[in-house]
């Protein structure tokens, strides 16, 4: 039994991580300041710490106390679209709250340090599916900073010898997504229009593509990854392999919940308009795994939505920039 601290644990994926941790045996510690998860996603098994990476003091107090041997980095706030308006807050708690991990890891010789990134990185690239060897791009400031931590963890690596995963996942939903964000998870979003017998919004014509990737299809990857040191120091794109285009998402996510399509265009947004990922790596090193269908994926999160029920959509109360600023953001 490993002691492992998993940041962000108490949020959509990284309960899910805890999950698959406990059940693997592990003695896991949950860092989150519940800005955007929820304590009742911790598991009873887990320790659950209130507080935030960019909390120096309680992050080094905490390494010192637990003794981790692995660390999972799932702690940040991943509204891509947003991070153009709230730049100071995504680079303070992306990129200055992750240095305060990665400084506490080295001090304390942590064995792995398992960071999740995002396809954000790549930006708008010229080739798809996106590689690992993909010469990154990244056009927003949460792309940025996601592509800063993998750059020193593998500075790190260089002048430590802290080991490192790093974790390109992408458009991740599924149970427990917290439907009452409306600047990300575009899934949980229309989930929760449709159980407020609201349209689902789409940015621009819905062409946009997207490969959607269910939650229960990554994370048992995810909490393997302690256990292969063939796989540490590698960056690996994982989720599903199939585009769909947002319409088509809209068009699927209506049948899940068991209604019409409603669909209310706006302003176009500037965001990458293709974005999926090979996962011919993974699977190398991971083997074959059987992925959920789209339709499958969603009945699952439609089944928990429903017993969950609508969630009231939240404004981010400290925009930074208004210029350029989506009208829809600005709505009640």
């Amino acid at each position: 039994m490993s002691k492992i601290l998993v940041t962000g644990g108490a949020g959509f994926i990284g309960s899910h991580v805890v999950e698959e941790l406990i059940e693997r045996g592990h003695d896991v510690v949950v860092l989150d300041d519940l800005s955007g998860g929820f304590a009742d996603n911790v598991l009873p098994q887990a320790k659950l710490v209130v507080g935030s990476i960019t909390n120096v003091e309680l992050v080094q107090r905490l390494f010192e106390a637990e003794r981790f041997d692995y660390v999972y980095h799932l702690a940040a706030y991943a509204a891509e679209g947003l991070s153009h308006f709230i730049r100071r807050f995504n680079y303070e708690n992306n990129l200055i709250g992750s240095m305060n991990l990665i400084n506490a890891a080295v001090n304390h010789n942590v064995k792995c340090f398992v960071f999740t990134s995002s396809i954000a990185v790549y930006g708008s690239s010229p080739e798809l599916p996106m590689r690992e060897e993909t010469p990154p791009h990244p056009e927003d400031p949460y792309g940025i900073a996601k592509l800063a931590v993998e750059q020193d963890l593998a500075a790190c690596r260089n002048m430590f010898g802290l080991n490192y995963v790093i974790f390109r996942p992408h458009n991740v939903y599924g149970e427990r997504q917290n439907i009452g964000d409306r600047y990300r998870n575009v899934v949980g979003i229309f989930m929760n229009q449709i159980l407020q017998g609201k349209p689902m919004t789409i940015f621009g014509d819905g062409r946009q593509t997207r490969a959607f990737s269910y939650i229960r299809d990554i994370t048992p990857i995810m909490a393997d990854v302690i256990d292969m040191p063939h796989a540490w120091n590698e960056t690996f794109n994982i989720g599903a392999d199939q585009p769909y285009t947002v319409r088509e998402l809209a068009e699927r996510v209506a049948q899940a919940m068991g209604v019409a399509p409603n669909i209310r265009y706006v302003e176009s947004r500037n965001e990458v308009m293709h974005a999926y990922a090979s996962h011919d790596k993974v699977r190398r090193f991971f083997g074959e795994r059987t992925l959920r269908s789209l339709d499958e994926g969603l009945a699952a999160m439609a089944a928990w939505v429903k017993r969950h029920g609508a969630r009231r959509s939240q404004k981010f109360q400290d925009i930074e920039v208004l210029r350029n600023l989506p009208s829809v953001w600005l709505e009640e």
